[in-house]
């Protein structure tokens, strides 16, 4: 399927420089070439623990997501290794540059505490992540995991791997979790709401507000009160269970509702819908619901309906879709793309 779009606003500001950090800078990495230093920007989109190893003849293979730091590295001087590289070393690890004599530690770390808690929830910046702080930063992307069927506690989860995109550009990181035990879909919006409006009040000039699955659905229910959030990403938006739930009767009923509140006219929205997706009661009809989102509801809409490089409800979470689409959500959020085609 094609992406579709529906625009109704000016564009926003003109994009602000990213911030000046060692281990984001591909140019900056000795040895490589341009194929090196491609892939280096795809390390930067890796879930953490991570590592880029390489050598002085120019080899390199980094490695993420393995049970430790030590793990990680020792991965990727293995792969390293394996492309003909001697004396291969880390020359990057998590959000550091450790290569020696370019030594560059992280940023000062994500604050430790919630910005904001309640009973069952918080709004926890992610210490995974850079981090600048309201006055520095570009603005706030929000996370809101999903809810597992299976009522297993996803708090802690990593954002999916388009968030790096926006965390490599300047967006503070922060993850709306929820206890599984308390997590019901209109009490969460109403917790995402409160929080929303903490963060605004403490000067993000730029609330992005992202989630996969129910978190998505939480996301679009968002857009009911105008001025909350500046854009959505929702990914694989459900609410009503997997394929033989019960619930499916008034599913379709229940994203008409949310579509049909939404009254944010500046906010900007990305809705990512996959094919063969186990919680898509009617993917025809849900995507005409979909469309029915655009202006004068809010400001904009792509709409990713069925993208042909991934399937299923875990679509979001599949590096070619980052790969693909990642840059894409930047550019549209921030005004300055009409499409992903």
């Amino acid at each position: 399927m094609l992406s579709f779009i529906l625009c109704a606003v000016a564009l926003l500001p003109a994009r602000a420089e990213p911030p000046r950090i060692p281990v984001l800078d591909a140019a900056a990495v000795p040895h490589l070439g341009p194929a090196g230093r491609e892939d280096y920007a795809r390390f930067l989109l890796q879930a953490t623990p991570r590592a880029f190893a390489l050598s002085p003849e120019g080899a390199w293979g980094w490695a993420a997501a393995l049970p430790d730091a030590a793990a990680t590295a020792k991965r990727a001087v293995e792969l390293c290794a394996s492309w003909g590289g001697s004396d291969c070393r880390v020359y990057a690890a998590d959000l550091a540059v450790v290569w020696p004599g370019m030594e560059s530690p992280a940023p000062p770390p994500a604050p430790a505490a919630p910005v904001e808690a309640g009973a069952g929830w918080s709004l926890v910046p992610d210490g995974r992540f850079l981090w600048q702080g309201p006055k520095a930063a570009r603005g706030a992307y929000v996370w809101a995991h999903g809810r597992a069927a299976g009522g297993q506690d996803s708090r802690g989860s990593q954002p999916q791997p388009h968030v790096r995109v926006f965390n490599n550009a300047g967006y503070d990181v922060l993850r709306f979790d929820r206890d599984p035990s308390t997590d019901e879909t209109d009490t969460a919006a109403e917790w995402l709401k409160q929080t929303l409006r903490t963060l605004r009040a403490q000067g993000y000039d730029r609330i992005v507000m992202g989630g996969q699955s129910r978190g998505a659905w939480n996301a679009l229910q968002a857009l009911d009160v105008p001025g909350l959030v500046d854009g959505v990403v929702a990914v694989a938006p459900a609410a009503h269970g997997a394929t033989g739930s019960p619930a499916w009767a008034w599913a379709l009923d229940d994203l008409q509702q949310v579509v049909r509140a939404a009254r944010s006219p500046r906010a900007r929205v990305v809705v990512a819908n996959f094919a063969r997706d186990e919680f898509d009661p009617d993917p025809d009809r849900r995507a005409a619901l979909f469309r029915s989102l655009g202006a004068p509801r809010v400001g904009a809409l792509l709409f990713l309906d069925r993208p042909q490089e991934v399937t299923g409800h875990g679509g979001g979470a599949d590096a070619r879709f980052t790969l693909r689409y990642g840059t894409c959500l930047l550019e549209f959020i921030e005004g300055r793309a009409a499409d992903c085609g």
